[in-house]
């Protein structure tokens, strides 16, 4: 289930991992991996107990996990299924969703990514603006990315970049 349609209750108990693609899903991509991860998160679970969890394709670029650890904790043999069908999914669509080293933003209204010293480069230099506004994926609880997931520069991690 999407976490808009779901009935998680937003609060700060619940794990989010975030899955960055380097690229906007195409239709047929995002058409895809929705119904490979709805089937997933349908019979994921921890020690043979059900994980209630959700996810949510953001931005058409990011894919953001959901689970209710107050109902079951996500253990290591569950968070390792989960980062399998992520591997596939990056593998079948060359979505570098484990490539820490990039740096997402928002610019004159468009979701843009850029390897992370081009990035710091483009900021240092001023070929990028200081109005643009930047993801952060390092959010691990729901409230936390609801409420910073995106930032304006100076107040993202991105802002002390001089």
């Amino acid at each position: 289930m999407k976490i808009e349609e779901s009935n998680v209750v937003e609060t700060n108990d619940y794990r989010v991992i975030i899955y960055p693609a380097t690229r906007p899903f195409e239709t047929k991509e995002a058409k895809v991996i929705t119904e490979k991860l709805f089937d997933f998160l349908a019979t994921w679970s921890a020690h043979g107990k059900p994980l209630s969890s959700s996810f949510k394709i953001e931005k058409n670029q990011f894919i953001i996990i959901c689970v209710d650890e107050e109902k079951e904790m996500a253990s290591g043999c569950s968070i390792d299924a989960l980062g399998k069908i992520m591997r596939e999914i990056d593998e079948e669509y060359q979505l570098g969703l484990f490539d820490r080293m990039k740096a997402s933003f928002v610019e004159n209204g468009e979701v843009k990514t850029l390897k992370l010293l081009d990035f710091k480069n483009k900021l240092r230099s001023g070929e990028l603006s200081r109005d643009i506004e930047v993801f952060d994926f390092s959010k691990n609880t729901y409230l936390d990315f609801l409420s910073h997931f995106l930032l304006p520069l100076e107040k993202s991690w991105a802002g002390s970049i001089s």
